[in-house]
């Protein structure tokens, strides 16, 4: 998993997601299908020294929960191929592209 930005949801109710614990509690309630055990999973395969690399699997996590919470976004990943697709050719029309 590539780790993401750690942005706040501008609006609306954050869980708490300072501790490994929370974020873990966070996952099993708000993430995606399947979040927390690939969390899981994922940390136990990293070198609990390496902590940069602890830092960007739990910020990455972290960022699928917000994203769960912002309505922009989960509207963006319920577009469809062709929709996405329709939209960028205008875009690519429209700027003389194409």
């Amino acid at each position: 998993m590539t780790a993401q930005p750690d942005h706040q949801a501008a609006r609306g109710f954050n869980p708490p997601m300072g501790t490994l614990a929370e974020l873990r509690e966070a996952l099993s309630t708000w993430g995606f299908p399947g979040d927390r055990q690939r969390f899981e999973e994922e940390l136990d395969a990293l070198d609990l020294d390496d902590l940069t690399k602890v830092r960007e699997l739990t910020q990455a996590y972290r960022h699928r929960v917000l994203l769960r919470y912002d309505p922009q976004a989960m509207a963006a990943l319920a577009r469809t191929t062709a929709d996405v697709e329709a939209e960028l050719r205008r875009k690519l029309a429209e700027a003389g592209a194409l």
